[in-house]
């Protein structure tokens, strides 16, 4: 008898502990993804460059730092291959943004891709891009189409990346006048962070 409510208790206090684990609210990661056109492995000094780079290399010694991306030799593909995880050419964006009329180089991500952003937006994450978007700079192929819920970008190639644009779409946040920024592309990630946390 005695070991029947042994064995009872242990079972009890097991079947607690599962459900403990359950209950417990899992943390997610922060993620940050940043594309730098034109910048060669080596330029980090994380990765051995001769620039001194303190915070890309702790936001890497902190983080996870891809080393096995496979970079084409232009921006858009690149791009696109680093936002879905496929080659560019399955995306959409096998050369620039573009419209050559063939699968492979529409020049914008087809529909028979998803995005990180769409699969973090499903799994209760925000989203932020900010910067050049290049992979569709047609309105129905924005980043805000594409599963981030807020931008700063420049959807062409080329522009002001300090000042709006006709092509930059800004949401106004008021924040604490002790602030002190100095451009907007940093006053607009300032204020989607404070957003964000609101």
């Amino acid at each position: 008898m005695k070991k029947n409510w042994i064995f009872f208790g242990l079972i009890l206090i097991t079947a607690c502990q599962l459900l403990n684990e359950k209950t417990k609210k899992i943390e997610k990661p922060n993620i940050i993804i940043l594309l730098a056109d034109d910048m060669g492995f080596s330029d980090l000094g994380c990765t051995g460059g001769e620039i001194s780079t303190p915070n890309l290399d702790k936001l890497a010694e902190n983080g996870v730092l891809f080393t096995h991306f496979y970079s084409t030799p232009r921006c858009s593909p690149s791009r696109a291959s680093l936002l879905t995880g496929l080659y560019p050419h399955q995306a959409g964006v096998g050369h620039l943004d573009e419209d050559w009329g063939k699968p492979g180089y529409r020049g914008f991500l087809n529909d028979h891709c998803v995005t990180i952003a769409e699969v973090l937006v499903e799994n209760g994450y925000r989203t932020i891009m900010i910067g050049k978007w290049h992979i569709g700079s047609k309105r129905e192929n924005w980043p805000d189409m594409r599963g981030f819920e807020k931008c700063y970008c420049i959807p062409k190639g080329g522009g002001l990346y300090f000042y709006p644009s006709k092509f930059s779409y800004v949401v106004i946040i008021k924040f604490s006048s002790s602030v002190q920024v100095k451009d907007n592309v940093s006053m607009f990630a300032l204020q989607t962070i404070l957003y964000f946390l609101a």
